[in-house]
């Protein structure tokens, strides 16, 4: 009964402890469940309501914790945590796995022409810049035009970045071309996130204090915030582009892709699929999403706005982004 369900539950916070791996990887697998890419516009804003309701201290009749644990992660799949808005939906965590299987297996599949080279670089680039805006840390907005030039780096860098490595192994054992995409996008996400993120690098994201207090905004804190962004991205790739490379090189020796190569690529999208479900939450939680940097490494500026307003805070926190 909703009459039983106490008031104190913290759903500020994940469920499980975000103080070791295993709890981020819990916290993760269900924030980037693909299913939740298919939840209708009403049952994101039940659980908006149901959430926003439970902060207040408004129950919803007949709630149990369960349910509203699973509101929680409804809600955090698809509203951003700073800025509370409904994110795009090819941007949201939970729509990484189905997106990215469908374009890093056509990316391995259709790696050997340079126009297919640049046009899948181009969806993919185009795919990650939506993904890292609409996960950004902060709440400050970008301009049209600052999007516009960081998208426009961006997805250069990379075209031009995967031209250049699959030129450098023209004259190697076939299986290293087979890992030219991987290389382009390790190459590219140090490209991306950073053009994507900019605006945190100029001016900085918002540090908090321990109990969430707004303490100011800090360069050095979206630094360190993109770094492990990018660390992670790299590692969700690593498993799907290139293991299945692998796999597929023993596969096309065989008689039944020699009689069927139209199978070439739904074998290839589905063992990257495979391998995404696993890597995206895993690598997710490498680093908590609520971050955090001693007061001691953030701008002296800042040290001395934090050290007057709170004097006897040591550690502020941040979103990092994902």
């Amino acid at each position: 009964m909703s009459s039983d369900l106490p008031l104190n539950i913290d759903i500020k916070e994940p469920k499980w402890d975000q103080g070791t791996f295993m709890g981020r990887a819990k916290h993760f697998f269900t924030v980037t469940d693909p299913r939740n890419v298919f939840l209708s516009s009403e049952a994101l804003e039940d659980s908006r309501r149901i959430v926003e309701n439970y902060r207040v201290g408004i129950l919803s009749p007949g709630l149990t914790e369960d349910e509203l644990w699973r509101a929680k992660y409804v809600y955090d799949s698809a509203f951003h945590p700073d800025t509370g808005e409904k994110m795009i939906l090819v941007g949201r965590m939970s729509a990484q796995v189905p997106m990215n299987m469908t374009i890093t297996g056509c990316m391995l599949s259709f790696y050997r022409s340079t126009p297919a080279v640049v046009f899948w670089q181009w969806v993919n680039q185009s795919f990650n810049a939506v993904v890292n805006y609409t996960n950004r840390s902060g709440d400050a907005p970008m301009t049209v035009n600052q999007l516009g030039v960081a998208y426009a780096s961006a997805t250069t860098g990379a075209v031009v970045t995967a031209l250049g490595l699959k030129s450098l192994t023209k004259h190697l054992p076939a299986i290293m071309g087979r890992f030219v995409p991987f290389a382009a996008v390790a190459a590219a996400n140090c490209i991306n996130i950073p053009f994507m993120r900019q605006r945190e690098l100029k001016y900085g994201i918002p540090v908090t204090d321990e109990d969430g207090k707004r303490l100011g905004e800090s360069t050095s804190a979206a630094q360190q915030a993109i770094v492990q962004v990018i660390v992670s991205r790299i590692g969700m790739a690593v498993p799907a582009m290139a293991i299945p490379p692998v796999i597929m090189n023993a596969l096309e020796k065989r008689a039944f892709l020699k009689r069927y190569p139209v199978f070439n690529a739904p074998i290839q999208v589905g063992l990257v699929g495979f391998c995404l479900v696993f890597a995206t939450p895993l690598c997710c939680a490498l680093f908590p999403q609520k971050s955090s940097m001693k007061v001691s490494s953030l701008e002296a500026e800042l040290q001395a706005q934090i050290h007057e307003r709170s004097p006897h805070t040591a550690v502020v926190y941040f979103n990092k982004g994902l």
